[in-house]
């Protein structure tokens, strides 16, 4: 480890560099970043579609369990992330160093916590849901693998917050790249064994997933570690303080609600979809993971634009803070909005990459397009809620995104669904985005910020 670093002197570029391509700068590589991120559950869908619509309704099944534990590793980096902005826009380095041993720390025991509490409650979750013993048994047989993937996951991604917390975002994203390559190298090698290996079926799925997981977290030690970066692993006088503790979890609960709200969403959405038949179950799995890929890549770009806001809310830089939302707003509506009609326009394509039978394609088609319409209503609403967050308003962030993904979805979905069947399921998603967005400008006009 190195010695702690003397202060930095020269200027951020979060605090200097022209607003619209210092967000583009920030927000491609963690946009790719987030893209990688979700490709380990999207590439291990198509895979496991080739085995079965039994298997990938399983893995559908067991998206929020591993959504949920994502979630946890997102909160806990981003709140890493914006406490170490926030101290280098006020040029206290010392301060940045210390919040890096104490997010490893947290991270490690976190992750060995979370590990531990998954492999307990699979059994109990599982059998609430699924009264078919074929995909029940599927279920367990993924995720008891699957749920050792908490670890390295919940370390490289800290790894990866630390750094882009400093404005560097291109290393994040080379260790992002590798474990999803490996990921995606060993999904068919362990699936249906080629060569030496043995056919391992859905497990080897799970099994790909946590070695590319562990991979990205070697190199992003090595990176932080070895390579030189505007902060450093605090050991020289570090004392723990859980005052830290207490500041990532504050600062990272809208993010992690964000996302582990599509977890709890994913499951009360099956509570409805089950109803109907597995083939629902199995094409809203299939629509999440598509949805994802867009959805996520966007949220890559938000995790772009909170360090610059962050920065300047510490460094009391009001124009440059609110450029930066307007700036990034917009660019995330138009993304989401791009996303949108690709989804429309080629909705059967999407659906036969995970083997889509002639059922699941009939309703499938129509209820993806239903559910598109809602992506442009959610760049705004998630904007607005990490907007709040960078400038420490957690409650309202937090407000926003309950709303966009729990009480007003159900409380939608549970009308809609009376009105109109299972056709309500997918109404239920652009009518809780609208009335997210319009309670989104209410708030913001509340409450300026206040520097």
């Amino acid at each position: 480890m190195n010695a702690e670093p003397k202060l930095k002197t020269e200027p951020n570029k979060m605090g200097t560099k022209p607003i619209v391509p210092l967000i583009f700068n920030m927000s491609l590589p963690p946009l790719f970043s987030m893209f990688m991120q979700y490709t380990y559950n999207f590439v291990d869908c198509i895979f496991v579609s080739w085995i079965s619509e039994d298997a990938l309704t399983a893995v559908s099944l067991s998206f929020p369990l591993t959504t949920l534990m994502l979630a946890f590793s997102i909160g806990t980096g981003v709140g890493i992330n914006v406490l170490i902005a926030r101290f280098l826009g006020k040029k206290n380095q010392d301060a940045a160093d210390n919040t890096v041993s104490h997010g490893l720390i947290l991270s490690f025991a976190f992750g060995i916590f979370l590990n531990i509490a998954g492999l307990l409650i699979l059994k109990p979750y599982f059998t609430a849901f699924i009264d078919e013993p074929q995909i029940y048994q599927l279920c367990i047989d993924y995720m008891s693998v699957c749920a050792f993937m908490q670890i390295p996951n919940m370390v490289h991604i800290a790894i990866q917050k630390i750094i882009q917390g400093t404005g560097n975002m291109l290393a994040p994203m080379g260790f992002q790249i590798a474990g999803v390559v490996l990921n995606f190298i060993l999904d068919p090698v362990l699936i249906f064994g080629i060569g030496i290996f043995p056919e391992m079926g859905i497990k080897g799925a799970a099994l790909s997933t946590v070695l590319g997981y562990a991979f990205s977290m070697l190199l992003a030690f090595y990176v932080l570690i070895f390579t030189k970066q505007k902060v450093r692993i605090k050991i020289k006088g570090f004392k723990l303080d859980f005052d830290i503790f207490k500041q990532i979890f504050a600062l990272g609960a809208p993010s992690f609600i964000m996302n582990a709200l599509g977890a709890f969403m994913v499951t009360f959405a099956n509570m409805f979809l089950i109803m109907y038949s597995t083939t629902a179950v199995a094409f809203f799995g299939a629509y999440f993971k598509a949805q994802q890929m867009v959805v996520m890549t966007v949220n890559g770009l938000i995790q772009g634009c909170i360090p610059v806001m962050s920065f300047n809310f510490g460094a009391k830089n009001k124009e440059r803070l609110q450029k930066a939302f307007s700036c990034g707003t917009v660019i995330a509506v138009i993304m989401m909005g791009a996303g949108a009609l690709l989804l429309c326009v080629f909705p059967a394509q999407i659906l036969r990459i995970f083997m889509a039978s002639d059922a699941m394609l009939r309703l499938g088609i129509p209820a993806l397009r239903i559910m598109a319409t809602s992506y442009i209503f959610n760049g705004f609403a998630t904007m607005a809620a990490s907007y709040m967050q960078s400038i420490g308003k957690i409650r309202h962030s937090v407000f926003i995104n309950l709303m966009r993904q729990l009480i007003a979805l159900l409380l939608c979905m549970q009308l809609f669904t009376s009105l109109f069947g299972m056709t309500g399921v997918w109404l239920a998603f652009p009518a809780a985005e609208i009335i997210t967005c319009i309670l989104c400008v209410y708030i913001i006009k509340k409450n300026p910020v206040q520097l």
